[in-house]
């Protein structure tokens, strides 16, 4: 079982090794910290700090020892945040999706900077990252194109229309901006994979992954129980399934980085080490 660990610790710390070895595993993990409270979601950075959402809607951050250090309390400006994207710790971008409105936040989460979509011409997305250059990336639905956007709300790059490109009727849940390529991610199709110029590279038709990360080659998402973990190069291998082995019974989300994996249920959020 030290294998697995191994492989999966490779995952996040950029190591490559033989991926396909492992199938249908259970990964041993034990119980770190928990977390009590009433959370809707929650997001982790590199440096391991947690974001927390709460069902009143405020983001509390933690320390990656678990200790609270920071709250976000301007709660009932623009409804529910809909979405976080943290990969950036000096720069955190909150997503309302009812007001169309981006906060930028500081490490301490202070309001750097706010952003209306609506003044781009962009009134209805599901999905927005940072990107590599420090813009902004979102889906435009009605418009069906990846458009980049600086911190004054301009558009400063947009895509083809998928419509064109695409049979499928492509509405991304997620974009991941990692390592000179654009992940997008819709449930019903699969993986889009694009280049940092936003032209389109590879699709991957793997569905029905909830919480789904990328790192190093690797994409990796939750479905039925377990943890899906796809690594492809020139060539696409199959799938690897393993368990996570913890309970899995009302859990909300589920997510891992470097060797712990983060378990969120209704009432507390699990913080698991790997063995």
């Amino acid at each position: 079982m030290g294998s697995l660990k191994f492989f999966l610790l490779a995952v996040f710390s950029f190591f490559t090794i033989h991926l396909f070895a492992f199938s249908d595993s259970t990964l041993h993990v034990s119980l770190q910290k928990t977390i009590p409270g009433n959370f809707s979601n929650f997001y982790t950075d590199n440096l391991g700090n947690i974001f927390l959402i709460t069902d009143a809607n405020q983001v509390k951050k933690y320390s990656d020892k678990g200790d609270s250090v920071a709250v976000f309390n301007d709660v009932r400006r623009y409804g529910n945040i809909y979405s976080m994207d943290v990969t950036n710790p000096l720069k955190l971008v909150v997503y309302y999706k009812d007001f169309a409105t981006i906060i930028i936040l500081d490490r301490f989460l202070n309001i750097r900077n706010t952003i209306d979509l609506r003044k781009a011409g962009i009134t209805q997305s599901k999905a927005v990252a940072q990107s590599y250059d420090n813009n902004l990336w979102v889906f435009d639905e009605l418009e069906s194109k990846i458009k980049k956007i600086d911190e004054l709300g301009k558009v400063v790059f947009e895509s083809t229309d998928f419509r064109l490109l695409f049979d499928d009727a492509v509405n991304p849940g997620k974009i991941i901006d990692y390592n000179r390529s654009l992940y997008l991610y819709d449930m019903k199709f699969g993986w889009y994979l694009f280049d940092y110029y936003g032209a389109f590279q590879k699709k991957l038709p793997y569905t029905n992954w909830k919480d789904v990360q990328v790192s190093d080659n690797i994409l990796t998402g939750f479905e039925n129980n377990n943890i899906n973990i796809l690594a492809f190069n020139n060539v696409v291998a199959d799938v690897i399934k393993v368990n996570p082995g913890i309970d899995v019974t009302g859990i909300i989300k589920l997510q891992y980085s470097s060797n712990r994996i983060y378990a969120l249920y209704k009432n507390k959020l699990d913080i698991y080490l790997m063995k």
